[in-house]
């Protein structure tokens, strides 16, 4: 069984260059159970908004004194090591990622992203839609809330686990690699910036 690390976030809106993270969910999963999970509230420098926040339930007092994005991701990147990643609808997540780590310059996980969604397509045709929510009542996973990075990652790596299942019981790998070619998922690699070397003073 693939060990890889379900994850999600929670925005100020759907625009990565104008909008930005309140919110990292992740769970890491071993053999096929879910370990200690990462949560972490961040602080976007921004006000979030209304709509927003009806969607997510994250006021601004709730994210003042907490972090910065870039103070974040070295531990969530400790967290994830070099697994790969798995989220729903996992372009917007990455581009999310993608766009703080090139702003900030500062770390980010090393593995490859796949989508649940572009694989549940592939895997489970036929279904109405393919949300979180739909996916989640389908496989009848017991379900509290959604819209909050933690529980969202960790049902995303319920239906990944669910898709695995599936495609080893067909015989069909389930490399990294071959479940990017299913998916027809193109290569979502996160930049490694190197950290800035010390400057030499002049004497």
């Amino acid at each position: 069984m693939l060990d890889f690390v379900a994850f999600d976030l929670e925005t100020t809106g759907i625009q990565p260059l104008e909008d930005a993270i309140v919110e990292i969910g992740a769970v890491k999963f071993i053999d096929g159970l879910p370990q200690k999970d990462f949560c972490q509230l961040v602080n976007p420098r921004c006000e979030i908004p209304a709509d927003a926040i009806r969607v997510h339930g994250i006021s601004n007092e709730e994210v003042q004194n907490q972090p910065d994005i870039q103070d974040v991701m070295g531990p969530f990147s400790d967290y994830c090591g070099d697994l790969p990643l798995v989220a729903h609808n996992a372009k917007f997540d990455f581009k999310f990622l993608e766009t703080a780590v090139k702003r900030e310059r500062c770390r980010a996980p090393g593995g490859q992203v796949l989508d649940t969604y572009g694989l549940a397509k592939k895997v489970f045709p036929g279904m109405l839609n393919y949300r979180l929510e739909t996916l989640t009542k389908y496989f009848e996973f017991p379900n509290t809330v959604f819209h909050r990075a933690s529980e969202d990652a960790e049902y995303c790596g319920k239906v990944f686990l669910r898709i695995l299942e599936t495609l080893e019981n067909n015989g069909i790998s389930t490399s990294v690699e071959s479940l990017v070619q299913l998916g027809d998922m193109r290569t979502m690699l996160f930049p490694q910036i190197a950290p800035a070397g010390e400057q030499l003073g002049l004497f």
